[in-house]
């Protein structure tokens, strides 16, 4: 049974070769500017959202005529970010997974707030992961399978205050029943020596990031 993907294109960091990751019955959402890049390359998406404060208003109209819905909100009067709103809406489509691209870019806070989504995700039993060119990130709160997706490095960060019982599988450096906690670094840039290896945890949250320089 195939898996049901939601792909975020967000307004940060995005490349061309991204359009590579949407495979036949993804539903696709863009968030802000992240709609104008998909109709650029071809793409209708199923939902278009935010507020779009970021493209102009002939990119706006182009927008409202190419996406399938759109999903405005108020530049100022507004609680979420554009891609959190985004994250809602693909919750909602009750998927196996959310993948967000353009989550990651100049700015930290954004980033680091994009990251603390994928709790969310997790909350409602969704696995989520976000991609740019140089990192795939994913969070666990029990196991999970690392697969070998071109990325020189693994690294576990705890996004709980501690995380307990880390035991790795497949990995150059093996940890077992291990304790992590923040501001740590045990955990950066092993390496996979297997196809795919195996991450599980007791207790916490813990960061996966598959990186390259």
């Amino acid at each position: 049974m195939s898996q049901k993907r939601v792909i975020i294109f967000s307004g940060g960091e995005l490349q061309p070769r991204f359009i590579e990751e949407i495979q036949p019955g993804d539903f696709i959402i863009g968030a802000d500017k992240g709609a104008l890049f998909l109709i650029s390359h071809g793409i209708h998406p199923d939902i278009a959202a935010g507020d779009f404060d970021s493209i102009s208003l002939q990119e706006l109209d182009l927008v409202r005529t190419k996406s399938r819905k759109v999903v405005e909100c108020d530049p100022i009067d507004k609680d979420l970010t554009d891609t959190e709103l985004a994250f809602e809406l693909a919750i909602r489509e009750q998927p196996d997974f959310i993948l967000l691209v353009g989550g990651t870019g100049t700015r930290m806070d954004h980033t680091l707030a994009n990251v603390q989504m994928l709790s969310h995700a997790l909350q409602h039993h969704i696995q989520c992961a976000i991609m740019d060119q140089n990192n795939y990130i994913t969070l666990t709160g029990s196991k999970i399978e690392v697969r070998d997706l071109g990325f020189k490095y693994v690294s576990l960060l705890p996004m709980t205050p501690e995380v307990t019982g880390i035991t790795l599988e497949g990995f150059q450096y093996p940890l077992n029943n291990a304790t992590l906690k923040i501001g740590e670094s045990l955990g950066i840039s092993n390496v996979l020596i297997a196809p795919s290896g195996k991450v599980s945890i007791e207790g916490g949250l813990l960061l996966v990031i598959q990186s390259r320089d």
